[in-house]
């Protein structure tokens, strides 16, 4: 008689080698991620109308932090620390809360065209800024942030009132954030023509296509902190996101206490983009595209896609403020037009593959 050979079945890795491996590769990304910002950081202090060796910018800012004693140019010194470090430490603490706020907004409303600029937040934080700064008010006691925060909450309020007679379902809520983001551009505009002089409205109007060239390490020290407890608070909510990926009601049915997991992470979101609009103005596609890139990259599991997510916010509006600058000799386009030429193709090109609708 033949002796029957046993068939050998194919070995399966084990699930906890396979959960390993996805783990190591997200945190792969996100050192990467890490790495590139602190590399067009350093590229940021280099490059604009003045070329300066990035060895120069390293003996600045190591003479800055440690004391170093680096014989530094003072002129060359004094635009790499007062002028462009600071310029991309705002521009990635930016680019960071806008991303942040997207995903935010988007697992909370579960819809994939939810961000700041289309439900209306950043629209208002530039009508309350620009109340703030122009008609004067609080009589100097209302800082151009807290005017900024009003008007970011304002106009939520608003895009939550118009949508709740239509249903409040995630299209009807991105139909009402598209009014109120008109509505409150609209009254933006109307303030500056009717208050603002030439001057102010010249320097109103470039800074709400997103301007950088005015900040400075003040900036920093506000952006900074607020981009930092931002993504804490976030991380700290990552489950309650995830359960939201499957609906209300099932992440109520998991103990998510659902209207205050809504309250404050709406609130975070309004806050940073509130923060972020007063120092630079409205800056548009940040906070809808990065989320899916990072997707991309990482998956949908929150606790890897909000550091994602913030991490590619950053590199990219920093990237992006380095060709603001570069792009044309002798002048500097606001940062709001790179952005969006960058975006609209990079959402289109995301929106042909079906990324946007899964």
């Amino acid at each position: 008689m033949f002796e029957t050979t046993p068939v050998q079945q194919p070995v399966q890795p084990p699930r906890q080698s396979l959960a390993g491996r996805a783990y190591l590769a997200r945190a792969g990304v996100s050192l990467g991620a890490l790495v590139l910002l602190v590399g067009v950081i350093a590229m940021a202090a280099a490059k604009g109308e003045t070329h300066i060796p990035l060895g120069t910018v390293f003996q600045t800012i190591a003479n800055h932090l440690w004391q170093a004693g680096y014989d530094v140019d003072p002129i060359d010194a004094g635009i790499i620390w007062n002028y462009r470090i600071s310029r991309a430490m705002v521009a990635a603490a930016c680019g960071a809360s806008l991303a942040l706020s997207g995903a935010v907004l988007q697992a909370l409303l579960r819809n994939s065209l939810a961000d700041p600029y289309l439900l209306g937040i950043s629209a208002g934080a530039s009508t309350g800024a620009v109340s703030v700064a122009i008609l004067g008010f609080g009589a100097g006691m209302v800082s151009l942030s807290l005017g900024a925060f009003v008007g970011a909450l304002v106009a939520f309020g608003f895009v939550a009132l118009l949508a709740i007679p239509a249903g409040r379902g995630a299209g009807a809520i991105i139909l009402a954030g598209v009014a109120g983001s008109q509505l409150f551009n609209a009254l933006t505009s109307f303030i500056v023509t009717k208050a603002a002089t030439a001057d102010e409205a010249r320097g109103v109007m470039f800074w709400l296509l997103g301007n950088l060239s005015g900040v400075r390490w003040p900036d920093v020290y506000l952006a900074l902190p607020v981009a930092v407890i931002g993504l804490l608070v976030c991380l700290w909510y990552s489950r309650a996101l995830d359960a939201f990926t499957f609906g209300v009601e099932s992440a109520a049915s998991l103990g998510v206490p659902v209207r205050r997991v809504y309250v404050v992470l709406i609130a975070i979101a309004a806050s940073m983009t509130a923060v972020m609009v007063s120092i630079v103005g409205a800056i548009g596609f940040v906070g809808l595209v990065i989320p899916h890139a990072a997707r991309f990259f990482v998956g949908t599991r929150h606790g890897f896609l909000l550091p994602a997510s913030a991490l590619i916010g950053a590199v990219f509006l920093v990237a992006a403020d380095i060709v603001s600058r570069i792009i044309l000799d002798g002048q500097v386009l606001p940062i709001g037009v790179i952005t969006a030429l960058i975006g609209a193709p990079a959402f289109a090109i995301i929106l042909c593959h079906g990324r946007v609708l899964r």
